[in-house]
């Protein structure tokens, strides 16, 4: 489990100091939720992330723990270093929205006649409650030509999730090489 501390003080400097210390600033809520900030050793938290079975994962702050999920993270220009990251707090039985990955199988057709598989939506947003939170969308591409896309229309997401992007939107396409 990730373990962080809480931050007494959220001004610029103690902000500066607790990064040149190796910490991720974070910042932990949720609707009806008191906010928490908190700070996590910015190493530990990256281990923990690409371990996770799930989008949600537990976070022990103070002596208080926490299921959470990646809502948002803020990167360093030049160096491409995490600064800052949002968590949401996953309530159980609470329909809340969250931002679910895109996950792309198969070469698409269009790849072997020059063209170029684009992904429009890395993430889309849905409205579920943490229970039925989907994991990722896997979308197969196999069958895409150039000119072709999937649409938000064309994932299927069970009964209980729905998603809260227009059905008109490209989520990933093939198009023709310049």
């Amino acid at each position: 489990m990730l373990e962080g501390i809480l931050r007494e003080s959220i001004d610029n400097k103690s902000l500066k100091t607790l990064r040149r210390d190796g910490y991720l600033i974070a910042n932990i809520y949720a609707k009806g939720f008191q906010n928490v900030h908190a700070a996590f050793k910015e190493n530990e938290f990256i281990k923990v992330v690409r371990k996770k079975e799930g989008l949600i994962f537990p976070v022990k702050v103070g002596e208080n723990v926490y299921n959470v999920v990646i809502q948002e993270y803020q990167r360093e220009p030049v160096t491409n270093r995490i600064l800052h990251v949002d968590l949401k707090v996953a309530l159980p039985n609470v329909v809340t929205r969250y931002m679910v990955p895109v996950v792309t199988k198969g070469v698409a057709k269009g790849l072997k006649d020059k063209g170029v598989l684009v992904i429009s939506k890395r993430r889309l947003g849905v409205k579920c409650t943490a229970e039925n939170l989907p994991n990722a969308f896997e979308l197969d591409v196999s069958d895409l030509g150039i000119g072709d896309s999937l649409l938000v229309r064309d994932i299927k997401a069970s009964a209980d999730v729905k998603i809260a992007e227009a059905d008109r939107v490209a989520v990933v396409g093939v198009i023709k090489a310049q």
